[in-house]
């Protein structure tokens, strides 16, 4: 008896073996989605390298890009020229340049640089 109780705590596990099988080929199609967002970073490193050159000859700007400071935006703005960096409220920005006057360059997550005035930036 002690032998047959053996036997059959086994079997289930046994017969789970296929189960396991549909869950490895599950497991594969995540890794499949690994790559495919390794695929969009690759791409949005390939966007930022853009964004970064239109920046650079626009503003003729030949520093290395420094990120000096992260704020917050306190409110929304649209972009008046295309020099401008339009903003929405709460946005984490990266300060990259202090100018002249009340504005400073910043970059947002999406890698698109421009000008924002101070007022509308929390430091903090």
């Amino acid at each position: 008896r002690e032998k047959d109780d053996k036997y059959k705590s086994w079997m289930p596990k046994f017969l789970m073996a296929k189960e396991d099988k549909d869950q490895r080929k599950s497991s594969d199609n995540v890794e499949r989605n690994i790559f495919k967002v390794k695929k969009n970073n690759a791409e949005k490193s390939k966007m930022m390298e853009k964004e970064e050159k239109i920046f650079r000859e626009t503003f003729m700007y030949d520093k290395e890009i420094n990120v000096i400071n992260t704020v917050t935006a306190e409110c929304s703005v649209p972009s008046k020229r295309r020099v401008d960096l339009p903003v929405t409220a709460g946005e984490q920005l990266d300060v990259i340049d202090v100018t002249e006057g009340n504005a400073v360059i910043c970059r947002n997550s999406g890698g698109r640089y421009g000008y924002v005035l101070v007022e509308h930036l929390n430091f903090r």
